[in-house]
Protein backbone atom coordinates (compact mmCIF):
# COMPACT_ATOMS: atom_id res chain seq x y z
CA UNK A 1 0.00 0.00 0.00
CA UNK A 2 1.56 3.65 -1.09
CA UNK A 3 1.55 5.77 1.38
CA UNK A 4 -0.21 9.32 0.33
CA UNK A 5 1.86 11.71 -0.40
CA UNK A 6 3.46 14.66 1.59
CA UNK A 7 2.05 18.37 0.62
CA UNK A 8 4.26 21.16 2.39
CA UNK A 9 3.58 25.01 2.05
CA UNK A 10 6.68 27.19 2.54
CA UNK A 11 6.07 31.08 3.36
CA UNK A 12 9.31 33.20 2.41
CA UNK A 13 9.68 36.78 3.59
CA UNK A 14 10.26 37.51 -0.32
CA UNK A 15 12.23 36.78 -3.08
CA UNK A 16 14.01 39.85 -4.15
CA UNK A 17 17.74 38.84 -2.71
CA UNK A 18 19.58 36.08 -3.95
CA UNK A 19 19.31 34.50 -0.27
CA UNK A 20 15.58 34.14 0.03
CA UNK A 21 15.82 32.90 -3.83
CA UNK A 22 18.86 30.23 -2.87
CA UNK A 23 16.58 29.40 0.19
CA UNK A 24 13.25 28.69 -2.20
CA UNK A 25 15.94 27.01 -5.04
CA UNK A 26 17.29 24.28 -1.83
CA UNK A 27 13.77 23.53 -0.74
CA UNK A 28 12.55 22.78 -3.86
CA UNK A 29 15.33 20.12 -4.45
CA UNK A 30 14.97 18.50 -1.00
CA UNK A 31 11.05 18.49 -1.95
CA UNK A 32 11.80 16.46 -5.16
CA UNK A 33 14.45 14.60 -3.02
CA UNK A 34 11.73 13.27 -0.71
CA UNK A 35 9.26 13.09 -3.05
CA UNK A 36 7.05 15.67 -1.61
CA UNK A 37 4.63 18.38 -2.93
CA UNK A 38 5.94 22.33 -2.31
CA UNK A 39 4.62 25.36 -2.54
CA UNK A 40 5.86 28.58 -1.84
CA UNK A 41 4.21 31.45 -1.35
CA UNK A 42 6.17 34.58 -1.09
CA UNK A 43 5.18 38.01 1.48
CA UNK A 44 6.67 40.64 -0.52
CA UNK A 45 8.35 41.69 3.00
CA UNK A 46 4.93 42.65 4.43
CA UNK A 47 3.16 40.83 7.65
CA UNK A 48 -0.14 41.46 6.17
CA UNK A 49 0.41 40.17 3.12
CA UNK A 50 2.07 36.79 4.26
CA UNK A 51 -0.72 36.90 7.38
CA UNK A 52 -3.51 36.62 3.90
CA UNK A 53 -1.37 34.40 1.87
CA UNK A 54 -0.97 31.56 4.73
CA UNK A 55 -4.50 31.68 6.12
CA UNK A 56 -6.07 31.45 2.40
CA UNK A 57 -4.14 28.32 2.13
CA UNK A 58 -4.94 27.08 5.70
CA UNK A 59 -8.31 27.64 5.95
CA UNK A 60 -9.23 25.82 2.70
CA UNK A 61 -10.68 23.25 2.27
CA UNK A 62 -9.75 19.83 3.52
CA UNK A 63 -8.46 18.02 0.77
CA UNK A 64 -6.13 20.25 -0.45
CA UNK A 65 -4.30 21.47 2.82
CA UNK A 66 -0.64 20.97 3.44
CA UNK A 67 0.79 18.59 6.15
CA UNK A 68 2.74 20.68 6.90
CA UNK A 69 3.67 24.88 6.86
CA UNK A 70 7.17 25.71 7.16
CA UNK A 71 7.54 29.69 7.07
CA UNK A 72 10.15 32.40 8.04
CA UNK A 73 7.80 35.20 10.00
CA UNK A 74 8.60 39.18 8.33
CA UNK A 75 7.34 40.02 11.13
CA UNK A 76 9.34 39.28 15.04
CA UNK A 77 5.30 39.16 16.82
CA UNK A 78 5.77 35.71 14.94
CA UNK A 79 2.03 35.76 13.58
CA UNK A 80 0.67 33.71 15.99
CA UNK A 81 -2.53 33.73 15.07
CA UNK A 82 -1.43 31.88 11.58
CA UNK A 83 0.50 29.40 13.49
CA UNK A 84 -2.67 28.99 15.93
CA UNK A 85 -4.98 28.49 12.78
CA UNK A 86 -2.55 26.00 11.16
CA UNK A 87 -2.26 23.69 14.26
CA UNK A 88 -6.14 23.97 14.70
CA UNK A 89 -6.64 22.94 11.38
CA UNK A 90 -4.21 19.78 12.01
CA UNK A 91 -1.06 21.24 9.53
CA UNK A 92 2.27 20.72 11.55
CA UNK A 93 4.35 23.61 11.61
CA UNK A 94 8.09 24.92 11.58
CA UNK A 95 8.98 28.32 12.06
CA UNK A 96 12.38 29.19 10.47
CA UNK A 97 14.85 32.20 12.05
CA UNK A 98 12.47 33.06 15.11
CA UNK A 99 11.78 31.42 18.10
CA UNK A 100 8.38 32.53 18.83
CA UNK A 101 6.96 32.52 22.76
CA UNK A 102 4.35 30.19 21.11
CA UNK A 103 6.27 27.51 19.89
CA UNK A 104 6.08 25.61 23.43
CA UNK A 105 2.62 26.02 23.96
CA UNK A 106 1.60 24.87 20.51
CA UNK A 107 3.72 21.95 21.14
CA UNK A 108 1.93 20.64 24.16
CA UNK A 109 -1.91 21.62 23.31
CA UNK A 110 -1.90 19.61 20.18
CA UNK A 111 -0.87 16.28 18.82
CA UNK A 112 0.89 18.34 15.42
CA UNK A 113 4.41 18.47 15.31
CA UNK A 114 6.01 22.19 15.93
CA UNK A 115 8.98 22.97 16.04
CA UNK A 116 11.15 25.88 14.78
CA UNK A 117 14.82 26.16 12.80
CA UNK A 118 16.92 29.23 12.98
CA UNK A 119 21.18 30.03 12.15
CA UNK A 120 22.97 30.66 14.87
CA UNK A 121 23.64 34.48 14.54
CA UNK A 122 25.58 35.07 17.40
CA UNK A 123 27.41 32.55 16.36
CA UNK A 124 28.12 34.38 12.76
CA UNK A 125 28.71 37.64 14.30
CA UNK A 126 31.30 35.52 16.41
CA UNK A 127 32.82 33.76 13.55
CA UNK A 128 33.31 37.24 11.88
CA UNK A 129 34.79 38.60 15.31
CA UNK A 130 37.29 35.55 14.62
CA UNK A 131 37.87 36.52 11.37
CA UNK A 132 39.11 40.10 12.31
CA UNK A 133 41.18 38.82 14.95
CA UNK A 134 42.96 37.12 12.39
CA UNK A 135 43.56 39.66 9.73
CA UNK A 136 44.06 42.77 11.57
CA UNK A 137 46.17 41.34 15.12
CA UNK A 138 47.55 44.53 15.05
CA UNK A 139 44.59 46.46 15.99
CA UNK A 140 42.71 49.43 14.35
CA UNK A 141 39.24 50.50 13.53
CA UNK A 142 36.77 48.27 11.47
CA UNK A 143 33.92 49.48 9.53
CA UNK A 144 30.83 47.52 10.13
CA UNK A 145 28.08 47.62 8.14
CA UNK A 146 25.01 46.61 9.64
CA UNK A 147 21.40 45.29 8.60
CA UNK A 148 18.47 47.20 9.72
CA UNK A 149 18.01 47.85 13.59
CA UNK A 150 14.65 46.51 13.72
CA UNK A 151 16.27 42.96 12.43
CA UNK A 152 16.95 40.24 14.84
CA UNK A 153 19.64 39.05 12.59
CA UNK A 154 21.16 41.77 12.53
CA UNK A 155 21.08 42.90 16.32
CA UNK A 156 22.74 39.11 17.20
CA UNK A 157 25.56 39.29 14.22
CA UNK A 158 26.34 42.61 16.17
CA UNK A 159 26.54 41.25 19.61
CA UNK A 160 28.84 37.90 18.52
CA UNK A 161 31.20 40.43 16.76
CA UNK A 162 31.88 42.41 19.74
CA UNK A 163 31.90 39.26 22.04
CA UNK A 164 35.15 37.64 19.92
CA UNK A 165 36.77 41.05 18.55
CA UNK A 166 40.04 41.77 20.05
CA UNK A 167 40.15 44.51 22.34
CA UNK A 168 42.36 46.40 19.89
CA UNK A 169 39.81 46.97 16.99
CA UNK A 170 37.16 49.35 17.31
CA UNK A 171 33.61 49.21 15.53
CA UNK A 172 32.35 52.05 13.55
CA UNK A 173 29.16 51.34 12.98
CA UNK A 174 27.21 52.19 9.80
CA UNK A 175 23.53 50.81 8.70
CA UNK A 176 22.48 49.34 6.01
CA UNK A 177 19.32 47.20 4.49
CA UNK A 178 20.94 43.91 3.07
CA UNK A 179 21.20 45.35 -0.22
CA UNK A 180 24.10 46.20 -2.26
CA UNK A 181 23.08 49.71 -2.69
CA UNK A 182 22.26 50.07 1.01
CA UNK A 183 25.89 48.89 1.42
CA UNK A 184 27.51 51.80 -1.48
CA UNK A 185 25.04 54.84 0.32
CA UNK A 186 26.28 53.83 3.76
CA UNK A 187 29.99 54.24 2.62
CA UNK A 188 29.15 56.77 0.48
CA UNK A 189 27.99 59.13 3.61
CA UNK A 190 30.94 57.98 5.46
CA UNK A 191 33.18 59.08 2.98
CA UNK A 192 31.56 62.19 2.70
CA UNK A 193 32.87 62.84 6.63
CA UNK A 194 36.36 64.78 6.72
CA UNK A 195 37.11 62.38 9.22
CA UNK A 196 36.87 59.23 7.46
CA UNK A 197 40.02 60.41 5.23
CA UNK A 198 42.09 60.44 9.12
CA UNK A 199 40.80 57.21 9.91
CA UNK A 200 42.38 54.28 11.00
CA UNK A 201 40.47 51.70 9.28
CA UNK A 202 42.02 48.48 8.73
CA UNK A 203 38.90 46.30 7.75
CA UNK A 204 35.25 46.69 6.17
CA UNK A 205 32.82 44.09 8.04
CA UNK A 206 29.39 43.26 6.38
CA UNK A 207 26.65 41.38 7.40
CA UNK A 208 25.90 40.23 4.43
CA UNK A 209 27.46 39.46 1.39
CA UNK A 210 25.83 42.49 -0.89
CA UNK A 211 26.43 45.30 1.08
CA UNK A 212 30.28 44.11 1.80
CA UNK A 213 30.66 44.52 -2.79
CA UNK A 214 28.18 47.61 -2.84
CA UNK A 215 30.63 49.06 -0.05
CA UNK A 216 33.50 47.92 -2.17
CA UNK A 217 31.91 50.05 -5.38
CA UNK A 218 31.27 52.88 -3.36
CA UNK A 219 35.45 52.99 -2.97
CA UNK A 220 36.28 52.12 -5.83
CA UNK A 221 33.87 55.19 -7.50
CA UNK A 222 34.19 57.67 -4.45
CA UNK A 223 37.57 57.40 -4.18
CA UNK A 224 40.86 57.37 -6.47
CA UNK A 225 44.71 57.36 -6.74
CA UNK A 226 46.68 56.23 -3.84
CA UNK A 227 43.90 56.82 -1.41
CA UNK A 228 41.42 54.18 -4.08
CA UNK A 229 44.37 51.77 -3.94
CA UNK A 230 44.68 52.30 0.62
CA UNK A 231 40.58 51.39 0.51
CA UNK A 232 40.62 48.64 -1.85
CA UNK A 233 43.60 46.57 -0.62
CA UNK A 234 41.75 46.17 3.19
CA UNK A 235 40.05 42.84 3.80
CA UNK A 236 36.49 42.97 3.13
CA UNK A 237 34.41 40.45 4.82
CA UNK A 238 30.74 39.23 3.92
CA UNK A 239 28.26 36.84 5.47
CA UNK A 240 25.69 34.20 3.69
CA UNK A 241 27.71 32.50 1.76
CA UNK A 242 25.46 31.84 -0.92
CA UNK A 243 27.27 29.35 -3.66
CA UNK A 244 27.22 31.49 -6.64
CA UNK A 245 27.73 34.84 -4.41
CA UNK A 246 30.05 35.15 -1.30
CA UNK A 247 31.71 31.77 -1.96
CA UNK A 248 32.23 32.62 -5.59
CA UNK A 249 33.68 35.72 -4.51
CA UNK A 250 36.62 34.70 -2.26
CA UNK A 251 38.62 32.94 -4.83
CA UNK A 252 38.43 35.53 -7.27
CA UNK A 253 39.51 38.02 -4.20
CA UNK A 254 36.50 40.16 -4.64
CA UNK A 255 35.75 39.38 -0.93
CA UNK A 256 38.48 38.51 1.72
CA UNK A 257 36.19 35.74 3.07
CA UNK A 258 32.82 35.30 3.94
CA UNK A 259 30.36 32.99 6.44
CA UNK A 260 28.56 30.48 5.41
CA UNK A 261 25.28 30.43 6.76
CA UNK A 262 23.07 27.20 6.01
CA UNK A 263 19.52 27.37 4.27
CA UNK A 264 16.89 26.44 6.87
CA UNK A 265 14.15 25.29 4.72
CA UNK A 266 15.87 21.79 3.58
CA UNK A 267 16.41 20.94 7.40
CA UNK A 268 12.38 21.47 7.88
CA UNK A 269 11.89 19.35 5.03
CA UNK A 270 13.98 16.38 5.98
CA UNK A 271 12.69 16.61 9.52
CA UNK A 272 9.20 16.52 8.45
CA UNK A 273 9.43 13.51 6.48
CA UNK A 274 11.23 11.88 9.68
CA UNK A 275 8.44 13.28 12.00
CA UNK A 276 5.69 12.51 9.52
CA UNK A 277 6.23 9.09 8.53
CA UNK A 278 8.99 7.61 11.33
CA UNK A 279 7.02 9.42 14.03
CA UNK A 280 10.25 10.78 15.34
CA UNK A 281 9.66 14.29 17.39
CA UNK A 282 12.14 16.67 16.67
CA UNK A 283 13.42 19.49 19.15
CA UNK A 284 11.60 22.67 20.40
CA UNK A 285 13.95 24.73 18.58
CA UNK A 286 17.01 24.00 16.88
CA UNK A 287 20.15 25.97 15.37
CA UNK A 288 22.03 24.77 12.29
CA UNK A 289 25.78 25.30 12.31
CA UNK A 290 27.78 27.98 10.24
CA UNK A 291 31.69 28.32 9.44
CA UNK A 292 34.02 30.73 7.81
CA UNK A 293 35.15 30.47 3.86
CA UNK A 294 37.54 29.81 3.68
CA UNK A 295 38.80 28.68 7.23
CA UNK A 296 39.58 30.67 9.88
CA UNK A 297 43.42 29.10 9.57
CA UNK A 298 44.28 29.68 6.37
CA UNK A 299 43.41 33.62 6.71
CA UNK A 300 46.67 35.48 6.25
CA UNK A 301 47.52 39.06 7.85
CA UNK A 302 46.56 41.93 5.64
CA UNK A 303 49.94 43.86 5.86
CA UNK A 304 50.31 47.64 5.54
Amino acid sequence: MNMKQLKFLLGLVGNDSEYQRQQALEAETTAKRFGVELQILYAQRDAITQSQQLLNVIQAKAGSKPDALIFEPVSETGLPHVAQAAVAAGISLCVLNLKPEYLLKLRTSSSCIVFGIGADNVEVGRIQGRQLARLVPQGGDALLIQGPSDNVAARQRTQGIQETKPANINLRQLKGKWTEESGYQSVAGFLALSTSRSSNIKCIVSQNDRMAMGAKRAFTEQTAGAEQHRWLSLPFLGCDGLPKCGQAWVPVRKLTATVVVPANPPLAIETFVDALTNGKRPPEYFLTVSESFPDISVLKEIEH
